[in-house]
């Protein structure tokens, strides 16, 4: 299928070559089932955005799929090597991973004793 699309000039520069991949990714995140637990980055944010306690902040973990997916690119890295889109979708998953070790890692300075 051909799709034509009229954007800005500088956007247009920085996504060119890579708009297959970034369309992929986009319909992956709106496809994410938020009932599943935390697969994307929109479930990151809503769970952030309600102002959990830390406790709960330090509960969160992956979803079995994600984890999944993640434990899958993982055997593929080893075993054949990342494609574009294999990558893009790694550095999406090490951004994820990311906000939440910092979120984690406040939920932890909360929860320590004041001496």
């Amino acid at each position: 299928m051909q799709i034509t699309l009229d954007i800005p000039d500088d956007i247009a520069a920085t996504v060119q070559d890579n708009l297959p991949q970034i369309l992929a990714l986009g319909l992956r995140e709106i496809n994410a089932n938020p009932n599943n637990g935390f697969s994307g980055l929109t479930e990151i944010l809503h769970f952030l955005a309600k102002l959990p306690s830390p406790q709960e902040v330090l509960n969160l973990r992956l979803a079995p799929d994600a984890q999944q997916e993640i434990d899958d690119l993982l055997e593929k890295n080893r075993t054949q090597g990342f494609n574009e889109s294999d990558r893009l979708l790694w550095q999406h998953y090490e951004f994820i991973e990311h906000l939440v070790r910092l979120a984690k890692t406040q939920a932890m300075i909360k929860l320590q004793p004041i001496q």
